[in-house]
Parts: C-alpha cells; sequence; structure tokens
C-alpha cells in the first residue's frame, strides 16, 4: 500500500523523502475541457502537486440541495491522470476572492458571526454537507490508489477566530469521515495568526509572498519539527473593480520562490493558473488597512492573479522563470507543454435584436414578491448573486425631503415616477435631489461581491438599515429578488425590438463563429453587467475598469450561430459588441 506520511523533518512517501512542489489550480474557475490541458502546463512547469479549494456556496445552493458535488472527484481523476499528487482544501471557509468566501447566503444570512465556530447549527449544517462531499476525496486517497496526499482543516482560522474547539471538532470530523492523509492549517506567519489558527498534532504551514527564511523561522516557534511548508506561496495578485491592475515581476517571483526551496520547504504556488471567476462568484474585499473595516472593494471577474499561466492558459515569463527554478529540483527532464487549446479563428460581430425591460425580466424570471414593513435582505429573499427591485411610496402632499437607503450593500439605480434620479452606492446613500409626496420610489440594488475575507465577512446585502424620508421611516416596502442563475435559460422572457436608447434591461443577440476556440468578449462603452453565450455566464463586465474584455472559453462556442444575451444594468452602448481571438 503507498502511504503518504509526516516524519519529523519531512513528507515521506512510502518512508522516503518528498517535497512537495505544487500549484494552485481551482476546478470551479477553469472549464471542465481544460482541466487535461491546465493540469499538463502544471507539469511541464515542473510542479508534482495540485491544490485546490472547495466552494461550499457553488455546490449546495439550498440547505440539502446538492449541484455537481462530484466535480471534486473529476477533477482529482484528471490530476491523478496527469501525474499530479493533489492537496484538498475543503474550508469550509475558503477566502479565495471568492463570493463569501465559500460559504453560503443561506448560511451567514440564518447564523451571522455563529459560522466559523463551534455553534452547533452551524456544526450541523457542515456534518451534513461533508458527508456530500468528503466521499468525493476519501475514495482518491493516495492510501487507495488515489492523487490525494493531504487535505486541509479550515483556512486561515488564525486571520479570523481564536475558537479552538471548533478546529479540534472539523479535525475530528475529518477523521471520522475516512480522512486518513495528513492534515494541515495554514495561517499567515504571525504571532496572533499562528496561535489561533494552529492545532495540536496537525501540521502547520505558513502563507506569505517574500521573506521566506523569516516566515519559517517563526513557524519554527509553534512547531520546532516537522515539514517545512508555504502553502500559499503567492507569485501574483488579484485586481479589483475601479483600481490598477497588480503584476510582480517574473524575476522577484523567482528569487522568492528559490528562497522557499532553499530553506528545505515544499511549496504550493497561488496561483499557479487562477482562471476566472465566472458567473458572478467574484468576491470582495474591505479596505481600511488591518482591520479590514473600510470601503468595499468588489473583484474582478478575472482571476488571472498575474500566475505563470495565464487566464487563457498560456505560459508567461513568470513561467519560464519559476520553470528553471523548479527544474533543479526535479528528478528528471520537465515534460514539454502540452498542445494549446483552440482558439477562435476569426472575429466577429455580435448582432443584437432583441431586448426586454428590466420589469419585464423580473416578471418572467424573478423570484416572489414579498410585502412588509421594512426592506428585506437579499439573504431573506434567497438571492445569492444578483439584485433586488425594491419599490416604496413617499406619502403626500409633503414637501421635498432626502430620501436615503440606509446600509446599502451594494450600488442602486433610483427611479421615481419612473425616472431615473440617481444611483447610490455605500457611503453616498442620499439621494442629491430630495423628493417631495406623493411618489413612486423603485431602487434596483446590485450585490457587488460578498465579502470573503475579514470581519465583515458574511455580513448581508441590500437595503440592511432601511428607507428614511428625512428623519423618517418608509414602511410598506415591496421586493423581489432576481438570482442570475434564473438567467442561464430565458425562454418564457418576452423580448421587443431594440430601443435604441441604451436603456437597461436584457438584450439577445446572435454571433456567428467560423473556427469554434477561446475567445475574449469586448463591450466598449457598456457600463455594467453580465454575459450569457449559449447559456454560460461569463461574469460581471464594469466599465470602471481594470478589466477590459470577457474570457470566453472555446467548448463554450460551436460552428455557426451562437447566442449572447447582456444583462445590463444602468446604461447600453451604441457600439457593438465583439467576439475577439487571442
Amino acid at each position: 500500500m503507498t502511504e503518504f506520511e509526516v516524519g519529523e523533518t519531512d513528507f515521506l512517501l512510502d518512508g522516503r523523502p518528498v517535497r512537495l512542489l505544487s500549484g494552485a489550480l481551482h476546478y470551479f474557475r477553469v472549464h471542465e475541457e481544460h482541466w487535461g490541458h491546465r493540469l499538463a502546463m502544471l507539469r511541464a512547469m515542473g510542479l508534482n502537486c495540485v491544490e485546490t479549494y472547495v466552494p461550499w456556496n457553488l455546490h449546495e445552493p439550498g440547505p440539502g440541495t446538492y449541484d455537481d458535488a462530484g466535480a471534486l472527484g473529476r477533477f482529482l481523476d484528471a490530476a491523478r491522470g496527469a501525474g499530479l499528487w493533489a492537496i484538498v482544501r475543503p474550508g469550509p471557509y475558503i477566502c479565495a476572492e471568492w463570493e463569501n468566501g465559500g460559504l453560503p447566503h443561506w448560511l451567514t444570512g440564518e447564523l451571522g458571526t455563529r459560522a466559523r465556530t463551534r455553534d452547533e447549527r452551524f456544526l450541523k449544517h457542515l456534518e451534513r454537507w461533508f458527508g456530500v462531499l468528503l466521499p468525493e476525496v476519501v475514495d482518491r486517497q493516495i492510501d487507495r490508489g488515489g492523487p490525494v496526499v493531504m487535505v486541509q482543516v479550515e483556512n486561515e482560522y488564525g486571520s479570523y477566530g481564536s475558537d479552538a474547539e471548533y478546529l479540534r471538532r472539523l479535525a475530528d470530523l475529518l477523521r471520522e469521515r475516512g480522512v486518513t492523509v495528513p492534515l494541515c492549517t495554514s495561517d499567515g506567519p504571525e504571532d496572533q495568526m499562528l496561535s489561533g489558527g494552529c492545532i495540536p498534532g496537525v501540521l502547520a504551514t505558513v502563507n506569505f509572498g517574500s521573506r521566506a527564511r523569516e516566515g519559517f523561522e517563526t513557524l519554527r516557534r509553534y512547531r520546532p519539527e516537522g515539514p517545512l511548508m508555504c502553502m500559499e506561496f503567492w507569485c501574483g495578485w488579484f485586481d479589483h473593480w475601479g483600481g490598477e491592475h497588480i503584476t510582480r515581476g517574473a524575476d522577484d517571483a523567482a528569487a522568492a520562490l528559490r528562497e522557499i526551496l532553499e530553506c528545505g520547504a515544499s511549496v504550493n504556488l497561488y496561483m499557479a493558473h487562477g482562471g476566472t471567476s465566472f458567473a458572478g462568484w467574484a468576491g470582495a474585499n474591505r479596505g481600511g488597512g488591518a482591520l479590514h473595516e473600510g470601503p468595499l472593494e468588489p473583484d474582478v471577474t478575472s482571476y488571472d492573479y498575474d500566475a505563470p499561466i495565464d487566464e487563457f492558459g498560456r505560459p508567461t515569463e513568470k513561467f519560464w522563470r519559476l520553470r528553471e527554478v523548479l527544474a533543479e529540483y526535479a528528478e528528471g527532464p520537465l515534460p514539454e507543454l502540452p498542445p494549446a487549446p483552440a482558439r477562435l479563428g476569426a472575429s466577429a460581430e455580435v448582432r443584437l435584436d432583441g431586448w426586454a425591460p428590466l420589469d419585464v425580466v423580473l416578471e418572467a424570471r424573478g423570484g416572489p414578491e414579498t410585502s412588509g414593513p421594512v426592506p428585506p435582505t437579499f439573504e431573506e429573499l434567497d438571492v445569492d448573486r444578483g439584485l433586488v427591485r425594491y419599490a416604496v411610496t413617499v406619502p403626500g402632499p409633503r414637501q421635498p425631503y432626502p430620501l436615503t437607503a440606509r446600509g446599502l450593500r451594494d450600488l442602486a439605480v433610483v427611479y421615481v415616477d419612473g425616472e431615473r434620479a440617481g444611483v447610490l452606492t455605500e457611503g453616498d446613500e442620499q439621494l442629491k435631489e430630495p423628493i417631495a409626496g406623493h411618489a413612486r420610489v423603485e431602487l434596483w440594488v446590485e450585490s457587488l461581491g460578498r465579502v470573503n475575507y475579514g470581519p465583515r465577512s458574511g455580513e448581508p446585502k441590500g437595503i440592511t438599515g432601511g428607507l428614511l424620508h428625512e428623519r423618517q421611516y418608509l414602511h410598506g416596502v415591496r421586493a423581489r429578488g432576481l438570482r442570475l442563475d434564473a438567467l442561464d435559460d430565458i425562454g418564457d422572457v418576452p423580448f421587443q425590438p431594440l430601443a435604441g436608447n441604451g436603456a437597461p434591461g436584457l438584450y439577445r443577440g446572435t454571433v456567428t463563429v467560423r473556427g469554434a476556440g477561446d475567445a475574449k468578449l469586448e463591450l466598449p462603452g457598456w457600463t455594467r453587467g453580465f454575459v450569457w453565450v449559449n447559456g454560460f455566464d461569463l461574469g460581471r463586465y464594469w466599465s470602471a475598469g481594470p478589466q477590459r474584455s470577457l474570457y470566453v472559453p472555446g467548448p463554450v462556442l460551436h460552428e455557426g450561430e451562437n447566442e449572447v444575451w447582456l444583462l445590463e444594468f444602468e446604461e447600453a452602448a451604441a457600439e457593438a459588441v465583439l467576439l475577439r481571438a487571442l
């Protein structure tokens, strides 16, 4: 039987010392037909292992309702086929610049800060989920002929909490459900993080982007013996909407990797290949320094991460520099690069031929309308990704007073008596022009991504503090939600001829493809919304930048006519939408 275990100073494979040279690649951010290519790219870079998170919210959209939990097992089978070991990080929290850090909206909506603690309600949900997920891991452990050599307990828990009993129970749960390979934790190399995140008897690893010797020296104060490993070597970084595109020099990243390996440590490149946060699953951060209590900073759709393998699966200069370092630690010559996936043969214009106003789309594909004294949250309306229309009447007659959406998360386009009156955002929650009564007010509120890191993770979305007219609360609020996944099929949406005025709504069109393959979609002049190609949600676009196009995986396209749907929230453009060759 093949065994992988933790020795006093090394990882051991059947008693032989081994070094894990791993790369992060999230199966849920890569089209399944591209898994084989991306895994082969990891092998060609000089890696012998792949690491992946598991997003709970993707696979359990409602309590006890599951969506393709077997995807992890198929990915692990692909990893084995590529000749790679695997590290699985099932959370339940994953961060990962993913919506709500991977925790389901219905869970944090119910429990708030009781999530990620020993709270029995949280543990009950977690036990049910792990009962579905863990067979995908257990049956593919290395001692059963599979690729899985290690499983992580929680994720960077020392950056969040101090419930040692919760961590112990989580580790026990993994063992009880059949995990026999070594367990590990991962935290930043700081005292408060390691003291809060370590579990007695469980391997501790650290996460950093530089100064490896300092990081490992800190780890050794908590784990004098056992293998050294950087579970997340940040060789790049991620972008926020409205911010700058962030890069890290290839030579700098290679030097930092060399320092890790010179310490005798194992490593996991985060990210080796980032991929894409399709379907609106990108999360958000909070600015404002160490406390992460500042303004919302939504993550862009691309998770390119300035990784050595870019969003489209191509090797970058960083790939070659890191490959040179990794080759020195390989047992033989590195494999050649695999053949690249097909790319779009020729660019083409999307021909738009229909439009439906947001009200019409909501009527056809939205959830039930509710009515109550105060605005319900997205969580109460069971909206994970999407928007909610809040409607309220300002009674009259009365003089003009300011309208305020208290606790707005995250952005609202406001209409008064059917006319657009402005856009509100968190931190700028009051309409510039006062409203007199009697008036009918609608606020179309959009979630820009739930926070995935820090003490504000799990916070609700919507109008969370009520609607004020001057100092008076407006009661009797009607609300109706539109989930993004409700638009994966728009067969019952009644379309009309194009309005031609750039009005928000759902636009329908087609594009003729000659030579199907990987491509990108450009939307010059469009403001903010989502795009579907043949029912596949490419994710959010936004003129705020820095991302200027959306990646279209080749397997989504087919020869001939392809359907394109664009859900625009503010203002469409007269310019053509273009499907471009890479």
